[in-house]
Parts: structure tokens; sequence; C-alpha cells
């Protein structure tokens, strides 16, 4: 179904290609999925076989792209949009319409299907995606998650015979994501269909056929998802987040499968490691950082959008100096609404939010950006200047600070998130990690007590996540108060002290990380499903959060 035949390909003006010598094949049905770190060629693979490159992206191509027996690079993507289905990694360029139905429509009609057919499609494909009950609403008005349901939706609809998926599940909540995979599965029970799946989380694309990880542009490992989890250092070294589970065996010389954390916990156990008698009373009397005086304060807070969406009702919390907050909930549930109250850039309908003992709406925006920064869940959304300094100059030089004063914050602010030297590039050259850094740097600049990031860790490779959560914690110990909204409930559970899960627009529960983690059967009402460490650590009785915590919690019985 597909076959590249030594491809490599050049943007124009690029110091070194994006693509190097790939040669291989992938067979009708078969699900493939596609790992690799930012930059190491894995979307740009993804264009090439629909067409994108090289008809709208200029550049260089060599080799050969056949997909279902068409030469791609004689054709335009229009030629194969009823045969190549593709879903980019910034999903919302791909959604221009006025609601969701005509956005889903759209395909269908520039094929020339008929109307009866359309409206099956659109009415089959929204329901496949969970969107049914928002077919009239203004994609602008959806969120994140609900954006990429709906771009998703609109690829499905064509019925593709190649479907291409660059990170699909990367702004969904678990839930979503576990409905989207099933989604998925239930298409491809109807039909045969080929599956190119790119996707950082290892610990849950076990269910694809074969796994292709790219370096630098090269096909450096090809196997089966059993084969390459085995093997963590091989897959850390090209940027790979490695199977928690296979890396939990590893460290502790266990052989045995970790396709599932009970299967896991089995083979630790018969070779014979166990709970240590102390552990839970080790971990539980793990001392937390001390925390300050009420910076944030939300009121019987309630916001309801011009439309009429109700958004919030009733939010009622207090988030003090010095603390590290983790964010939860399904998408719409109300947290990137909550947090844009907080740092005044909504205005609630009901209830108040008081910073520093004061409403918000007390203060100017120049003083509520010394106070709270926020970083967007798309950090192009917010980045405007033609280079990085610049960037992270402009909210100083609104401060009126002097040029010197300026550079001095600049400099520490690119120096706090490792981009130091690095002024002088247009932010957009970066990956996204490295836009997210900029973003944290302009927010950095100013010095907020309190620095808000909604999914800081969207979009960004194994590497990049450590990097990112390494510097959140750096500027947690130094004072600041750090709250992050994420769908990431492995990053949440490592590295946040206190969580707060939101559902229907309001706290469903506000409980420090460890106890709300070690509670099985809260999570599950929640509708939280933990990470695999997290569920092999119940299995073995210990309220472990991270791999270090759960290791050294087991000791050898014989």
């Amino acid at each position: 179904m597909i076959r590249l035949e030594g491809v490599s390909f050049r943007y124009r003006a690029a110091a070194h290609p994006a693509l190097t010598d790939l040669s291989f094949e992938i067979q009708p049905g078969q699900s493939v999925g596609l790992l690799g770190r930012s930059g190491s060629g894995r979307s740009t693979l993804a264009a090439t076989l629909n067409g994108t490159i090289p008809s709208l992206v200029r550049g260089e191509l060599s080799g050969r792209v056949v997909v279902a027996e068409y030469e791609v690079g004689s054709r335009r993507p229009r030629d194969l949009a009823g045969r190549v289905g593709i879903l980019f990694q910034d999903f919302e360029a791909q959604l221009f319409s006025t609601n969701v139905a005509l956005e889903v429509a759209f395909g269908p009609e520039n094929l020339g299907l008929n109307r009866t057919e359309i409206v099956r499609r659109v009415r089959e494909y929204l329901a496949l995606v969970g969107l049914s009950h928002l077919e009239h609403k203004s994609p602008a008005a959806l969120s994140g998650g609900q954006k990429q349901r709906l771009a998703l939706a609109s690829v499905l609809v064509l019925e593709p015979d190649v479907l291409v998926l660059d990170e699909p599940t990367s702004d969904l909540d678990p839930t979503g994501r576990r409905d989207l995979l099933a989604a998925i599965a239930t298409l491809r029970a109807r039909r045969e269909v080929t599956l190119v799946f790119i996707d950082p989380e290892t610990d849950e694309i076990g269910w694809t056929d074969r796994l292709l990880v790219l370096d630098a542009g090269r096909l450096v490992q090809d196997g089966s998802p059993t084969d390459l989890c085995s093997n963590s250092e091989r897959l850390a070294g090209a940027g790979v987040k490695p199977c928690t589970l296979s890396l939990l065996l590893q460290t502790l010389g266990v052989r045995g499968p970790a396709t599932d954390p009970y299967s896991a916990v089995q083979a630790i156990q018969s070779a014979g490691w166990r709970a240590a008698t102390d552990a839970i009373d080790r971990l539980s009397a793990a001392r937390e950082p001390s925390v300050g005086n009420t910076v944030i304060e939300a009121r019987d807070l309630g916001f309801r959008y011009p439309e009429g969406t109700t958004a919030l009702a009733d939010v009622s919390c207090a988030i003090r100096q010095g603390e590290f907050v983790a964010v939860l909930g399904q998408n719409g549930s109300g947290k990137t609404t909550f947090m844009k109250l907080c740092n005044g850039i909504l205005t609630p309908t009901a209830g108040e939010v008081r910073l520093g003992g004061e409403p918000v709406g007390a203060h100017t925006p120049a003083a509520l950006s010394r106070r709270v920064g926020l970083v967007f869940q798309n950090p192009d959304h917010q980045i405007f200047a033609e280079n990085i300094w610049d960037e992270v100059a402009f909210g100083p030089r609104m401060h009126g600070w002097t040029e010197t004063e300026v550079a001095a914050r600049v400099t520490e602010s690119l120096e706090a998130v490792g981009l130091s030297g690095m002024g002088h590039l247009d932010p957009f050259v970066l990956s996204k990690g490295g836009r997210q850094r900029v973003a944290v740097a302009a927010t950095l600049a100013t010095k907020p007590e309190v620095i808000i990031l909604d999914e800081p860790t969207t979009g960004l490779d194994y590497e990049e996540l450590h990097g990112m959560m390494a510097l959140l914690e750096r500027l947690n110990a130094s004072g600041h108060t750090i709250v992050i909204v994420t769908h990431a409930i492995d990053v949440a559970a490592a590295h946040a002290r206190r969580t707060i899960v939101m559902q229907d627009g309001r706290i469903a529960t506000d409980l420090p990380t460890r106890t709300l983690f070690s509670d099985a059967g809260l999570l599950d009402r929640l509708g939280l499903t933990p990470p695999p460490l997290i569920q092999a650590a119940h299995h073995l009785g210990v309220p472990a959060l991270r791999l270090e915590e759960l290791c050294g919690a087991l000791e050898r019985t014989d």
C-alpha cells in the first residue's frame, strides 16, 4: 500500500535534509506507529504520503513515494484526497468552516458525493468522534481537544484507504484518547484501512502491528512493539520515551513480559521482589515543600460565554505561594477558562477571583502580568515578534524598564529555558517544544509570582518534556508558584504536589497528589486511568508516583 524507495527531502534554505534515503514498505491493512524525537522527520514523512510534499512545501525531494499504486511525486494532494487522509500535528490549521457539520461536509462535497451520502457520512463520523451534540457550534468555540476530534472527523469522512494521523491525541484527555483509539479500531474493523500513527506515547502504542523509529531523518529501528519496547536504552538513544513497564523490569533486573501492569507485577513478584515493610510509611512521610500565603483565591466563581455555554459554576479554591499544582479534567471541563479568569483575561459572570487579597479587576493589566503569567496551550497564539530576543523583551519594555534592565531580564530568562545565544533567531524556526520555551521565557521576563501553563508538554518529545518539567521544578524551587493544566496524568503524578480535578465546570476533587493517585477507586470514579507505573504500584501495594520511588520501595525476599 505504501512504498518508499530512497526518499530524501531537504526544505528550502535548510542546512540539513529532513529525510535521508528512506526505503521501506507498508502492507495493506497494516497499522504502523511512527516514533522519533522532534526534528526526526516524522511529520515530514507524513506530508510526503499525500503530496503535501513536494506540491505545497518548497524543497528538494528525491526518490519515489508510491501510495495505493499512485506515484505521489507527480500528483497534488487534491488528487489523492479520496485515497489518503492526513491529520496534521497543527490540527487547527485544518479548520475553517462556520460550524462543525459544515466542516465535516466540506471534503465529501468536494469529492462530488450526493447530498444523501454526505449527510449520512457527516452524522456517522461526528458520532464516531463524539461530537454529534455540537454539530451547529462554531469550531472556534470548541476546546482544544474538541477541535482535534473535529479535524479527525473531517479526515475520516473521506473514507480513505490510507490514514495518516500526526499526534491525533495530543490535546485529548485520557478518556478522549481511549475513545479515539476505540473509534479507530471500530473503523478498521469495518473496512481495511492502512494506518500510519505518529505518537510519542510508547506506553499506549502496543496495539500497532509495527513500529518505525526515525532519527535525524533516517530509519534507525523497525520491528514489533514487543521487540522495540524491550530495549529501553535503544529507544531513549533515539529520543523516544522508553516503555515504562519494560524500564521498570530492566531496573529491577527482572526478565518477563511487560505488556500490561498485571503481567509486569507477576514477573516482579516471581523474581522475589516485594514491597518493603516500611515502604508505605517512608513514602507517606516524605516532606512536602513549605508553602506561603494565598496568592490566588476563587470564590463561588462562575463564567458563561456569550453564546450561552456555561463553562464554570460555583468554583472555589485557593492557591498558595510556592505550590506546584496540576489541574486535570476532560476536554471542555472548564480548565482553560478557569486559568484565564485567574490572570484577568476573562471577567467572571459570577463570583470573583482575588489576587493577593484584592479582586483581579482592581489590578491594571500591567500589574497583573507581573503577578500572574499565563503560557497558552498553543504557544503560537502568543508569539508575534520577528526574533526571540524581541519576543522575550516585549513585557519588560511595556513596563517601561530601561534597555539595560530589559537586556538583563531577557538574558536571564533565555538562560533559564536553555535558549542562550539564540535571541537572533525567528521563533518559528524552532520546534514546538522550542517555541514553548520561548513563551515561557517571555512570561519569566516579567518575573511573575505565579506561572500558569496550559498543556505545557503538548507536542514535546521525550527529551523536551523532561527539559520543560525540570525547568518548572527549578522555577518552583526558586519561589515561583507553578500551576499546570494538563492531560498528561503521568506528568501530574510525577511533578505536582497537589492535584485539582475538574468535571463539568466544577471542582470534583482537590487533594495532595499522592493521596489522589493512591486511591484507585476514586480515580475510577473520576474517570482517570492512572499511568502503567502507578497501576503496577497499586498491585504491589506501594503509593509510589515515580520509577525511582517504586524501585526504592521494593526489596528482595530471597
